[in-house]
């Protein structure tokens, strides 16, 4: 078999692998990292939001809507009450305005009484004579009249003061509900609309939580497969690696005919390198297929993960309408709760007002009636007045006609005096019942209920605006973090994207070591070949090498049965633990992946302790020897008593059962 290699093309290959070998490792590297700083953020917000739902559903937060449901109620009463004060309001209003006219009535009887009295002392002033006793008409009406002006005057003081605080009060309620109008029944109504979306928003968290916690552990579980899909980075860096050294090897073999500075015997050199090339061809094409295949997943890992994100970061933001504020019901809460607490303090310092003019009113219609009750008396006064005129008129016969006139009168003004009189007192006794009610109505509110509203909206406010607090808190870092975990995990799928094109650098170089190749693959090699490609298969981390190996050029023979039984356990563990130096000898390595190699391995037999001493001889005893048995692999030896000796390159022994193997520990 002849095969002609190029030394100067092979070193030329080890430069053309080194370069994509170092573009992949940078490439895998630099996605670990992005992955790694996206994942720790991504874990941090998943783990912010997966709590929001137990602090919206909190004993907080159903007090504050407790308070809440106690506002809006009161709220809704008070705006009730607010209707029904203005219609007593309005009522006082009209009975103060009622009253006017029979006052005006009574204040011009008492002035029509006035001027009668005049006359009376006029005409009396005539007819008088020496046993006349006019004393009734020169001086008893004129003290009447004069007693009933001065009270009617203060009568209609008091009575203008009252009408001038009913109308003030009125107008101040009317310009207040020009302002506020249906402020209260809106705010009750806002509040109630409020607290319903805020029970909305604390039934959505709770599915959102659940949502949440699903995608949260995908996430976990794509974290997770995109770093074991990255890992085919270092899997393919570490390949790329050997195919260089063995590139080199390959180089220095065809150049001077030596391996790892060993001579190779000139009958053994062409198919030596034969069955290199071809080892070299085979461990390059599996490399760069796997990892064109494990690119394509560590890419579609990469791109989940980023849906996988978004849904995460989507489901986050709904904690807070648009992430603004403002379409939060918390956000709509508190904007309604301060409203609320306004609002209730202009009422309070309105119905404060009318609390103070009810006062003052029942005040005022106290007077009132004490000067209707002196009006009264007058009129009392006058009517028996009027009853002595008639007498007196009477018994002075046709010179007393003109008195008699002025009697009359006098009867007629006193009966419009007590028609007057009455009707003021109906309306100004009607007055101070609607005021008394409003009085009554604010002193029930002050004790009731209505006195907590400001305090409880307070207390609903100030629980609101923490937990509103802690979710803007969570969305400002929502808004800052997401972008950047979408940026990072974006950039490093981009970054695996520039694996594509390697791959078919890749592929080129790999026509070129194919080309390498020979015709035909050696089936066999001489066992002088068989330590060097012992060595050689030291050198690998992958399992994958070691079965491309060992179907090109056979597996290794076993020299020891503790090595035996731990391989099969151990055959990929040289990926975390490392391996030995090509170089080392065989009885010191400790690659449970590799097997120890004899330079020669002539028919001998194969030296153990005895059963019992596997693990604890004490070297002072005589090993007694054991052989493989032509039943046994590779895996498990048998025990013989008396054996006779047999080859180590015995034909490919027969499966053993793998409970055979515990009896040489047990």
């Amino acid at each position: 078999m002849t095969i002609q290699l190029d030394p100067a093309q092979l070193r030329a290959l080890v430069e053309d692998v080194r370069k994509p070998r170092e573009a992949i490792e940078a490439a895998f590297v630099d996605a670990g990292d992005r992955l790694s700083e996206g994942a720790s953020l991504l874990n941090t917000l998943t783990r912010l939001f997966e709590a929001m739902p137990s602090a919206l559903q909190g004993e907080e937060v159903g007090a504050a809507v407790q308070h809440l449901d106690a506002v809006s109620g009161r709220a809704l009463t008070l705006s009730e009450r607010f209707d029904f004060e203005k219609t007593d309001l309005d009522s006082l209003v009209g009975v103060v305005t009622a009253a006017s006219s029979p006052i005006d009535a009574l204040r011009r009887t008492i002035k029509m009484m006035g001027i009668v009295s005049i006359n009376a002392r006029v005409t009396a002033a005539g007819i008088v004579g020496n046993d006349d006793d006019f004393e009734v008409f020169t001086a008893d009406i004129k003290t009447l009249s004069d007693t009933a002006g001065k009270t009617i005057q203060e009568f209609a003081q008091v009575y203008r003061q009252l009408a001038d605080e009913v109308s003030r009060a009125s107008l101040q309620r009317s310009a207040f509900e020009s302002t506020h109008s249906n402020t209260l029944s809106t705010l009750a109504q806002n509040l109630s609309t409020a607290i319903t979306g805020l029970n909305q928003h604390q039934f959505l968290a709770a599915e959102s939580s659940i949502e949440t916690g699903r995608v949260g552990r995908q996430i976990t579980g794509r974290i997770g497969s995109t770093v074991m899909a990255l890992q085919v980075g270092d899997a393919t860096r570490q390949r790329l690696e050997h195919v260089e050294a063995l590139l080199s090897a390959l180089s220095t073999l065809a150049e001077n005919g030596s391996f790892e500075g060993e001579a190779i015997a000139p009958e053994h050199l062409p198919l030596c390198l034969a069955a290199l090339a071809a080892l070299q061809d085979e461990l390059f094409g599996d490399c760069i297929d796997t990892f064109a295949d494990e690119v394509s997943a560590a890419q579609n890992a990469l791109r989940e993960l980023v849906s996988d994100a978004s849904i995460i970061i989507s489901l986050s933001k709904e904690f807070q309408g648009d992430g603004k504020g403002s379409g939060s019901a918390i956000s709509t809460l508190n904007v309604q709760v301060g409203t609320a607490v306004t609002t209730v303090n202009d009422f309070e310092g309105e119905r404060g007002k009318l609390e103070a003019t009810s006062i003052s009113v029942q005040e005022l219609v106290r007077k009132l009636l004490e000067h209707v009750e002196a009006v009264q008396e007058i009129e009392a006064s006058m009517h028996l007045v009027s009853l002595n005129t008639a007498v007196r008129c009477a018994q002075m016969g046709p010179r007393g006609a003109p008195l008699t006139i002025i009697a009359m009168q006098l009867r007629e003004l006193t009966a419009e005096t007590v028609t007057a009189a009455q009707a003021a007192m109906e309306q100004l006794t009607k007055a101070t019942a609607f005021a008394s009610k409003l009085h009554d109505a604010e002193a029930q509110s002050a004790d009731g209920p209505v006195g907590e509203l400001e305090r409880r909206a307070k207390a609903a406010l100030a629980i609101l605006l923490e937990l509103d607090q802690r979710i803007s808190v969570a969305l400002k870092q929502l808004n800052s973090d997401a972008p950047r975990v979408i940026r990072l995990l974006e950039a490093a799928e981009r970054g695996l994207e520039g694996q594509t094109r390697l791959v078919e650098r890749l592929d080129a170089i790999k026509a070129e070591i194919e080309a390498l190749r020979g015709e035909d693959t050696p089936e066999q090699l001489p066992d002088a070949l068989k330590p060097i490609f012992a060595k050689l298969r030291k050198l690998y981390t992958m399992e994958a090498e070691r079965q491309i190996h060992d179907r090109l050029v056979g597996a290794p023979v076993v020299a020891a049965t503790a090595a035996a039984s731990a391989a099969p356990a151990a055959a990929d563990d040289d990926i975390f633990f490392g391996f030995d130096e090509p170089d080392a000898p065989a009885s010191e390595s400790s690659d449970l992946g590799d097997f120890d190699l004899f330079e020669a391995a002539p028919p001998a037999a194969i030296e153990a302790p005895a059963e019992e001493d596997v693990f604890f001889d004490d070297f002072g005893t005589e090993p007694e020897p054991i052989v493989a048995s032509p039943t046994s692999d590779i895996d498990g030896f048998e025990l013989l008593s008396e054996a006779p000796e047999v080859s180590v390159t015995d034909p490919e022994p027969k499966k053993k059962d793998a409970d055979d193997l515990d009896d040489i520990f047990f």
